[in-house]
């Protein structure tokens, strides 16, 4: 990889991406088949949260394990880091005891000061500004199920957050045609909108339905986010109309799959019965956070070449 860290998916190149998905499905290949990928025997991966998490947590503590690691996680009630302890501090010592750090937190200048201040590999497992381990999931989950990557055509339908964003830079990367439909007022962040526009494979709509038109994947995520929930009434009558339906995945192409990041709010963002009719792809997106973790963390702390 060109990259020494996971930070946000606009570092990544292309050959970036196709190196962490390939080595990713060999990943897949290896467990289904229960073979072995020690490939971290005897190293440790410090895992700090200061926001909540299940999938995160979950799957890089038992993606470390099957690596042949051990991964040592560390909440706010933990972990001087979100407690006043300056983030230079927290870095320079940690790098002394593990060989690479997942962060999940707020903000994104933490990670990237965490990188700049410590000598181990640092991968964002959420900020809230990127979320690059769910977009390499989904990517090779849309892989799996579409064969390729270039020249499909993605639409998210919904909040332009995080997850949005970092949808953006791999999709275009990939080269993917990617149409963002988002209410006004809930754009994804300046810096994104300014580099995809130079790209004539992005639209930003305010219409879900012309976002959707031919789409062969379509995204979409809760509309109150972690740290969200007080907006959660005005954000559901802003968003009434921003719904994964049967009609809009009516004006998709025939062989459309869903992405969902999930946890899922049925009957807000997406209705139960087109969750349920795409359940084995968001299921398998879910799973594939494991092994593009798994190709992320044997990169960027294996023995290199």
């Amino acid at each position: 990889m060109t990259v020494k860290h996971l930070l946000k998916m606009s570092d990544l190149t292309q050959d970036d991406i196709m190196e962490i998905l390939a080595l990713a499905d060999q990943m897949k290949f290896n467990q289904q088949h229960k073979l072995s990928h020690r490939v971290l025997e005897g190293k440790t991966l410090g895992m700090i949260f200061t926001k909540a998490s299940t999938r995160t947590r979950v799957s890089f503590e038992a993606g470390m394990f099957q690596l042949g690691g051990h991964a040592i996680c560390l909440t706010s009630a933990d972990a001087q880091f979100g407690r006043g302890e300056p983030v230079e501090d927290t870095a320079n010592v940690m790098s002394r005891y593990v060989d690479g750090v997942m962060i999940r937190t707020f903000a994104q200048k933490d990670v990237e000061d965490f990188a700049r201040y410590g000598n181990i590999p640092v991968i964002n497992g959420l900020t809230d500004d990127e979320h690059p381990c769910q977009i390499l999931a989904d990517l090779m989950t849309v892989r799996e199920h579409l064969a390729t990557l270039a020249g499909l055509t993605a639409c998210w339908v919904g909040d332009g957050n995080n997850v949005c964003c970092s949808l953006i830079s791999g999709a275009l990367t990939c080269g993917m045609k990617i149409r963002v439909a988002c209410p006004e007022g809930y754009e994804p962040r300046a810096e994104i909108l300014e580099t995809a526009r130079k790209n004539p494979d992005f639209a930003l709509l305010r219409d879900p339905r012309e976002a959707a038109e031919g789409a062969n994947v379509v995204f979409t995520d809760v509309f109150a986010s972690m740290g969200q929930e007080g907006d959660a009434q005005k954000r559901l009558r802003d968003f009434a109309g921003y719904q994964i339906n049967w009609e809009l995945l009516s004006l998709c192409a025939k062989n459309v799959i869903v992405q969902h990041c999930l946890p899922a709010h049925r009957g807000e963002e997406i209705t139960a019965e087109a969750f349920a009719a795409h359940a084995k792809e968001i299921y398998d997106e879910t799973e594939n956070r494991l092994h593009v973790q798994k190709a992320v963390m044997a990169l960027l702390m294996g023995e290199q070449d």
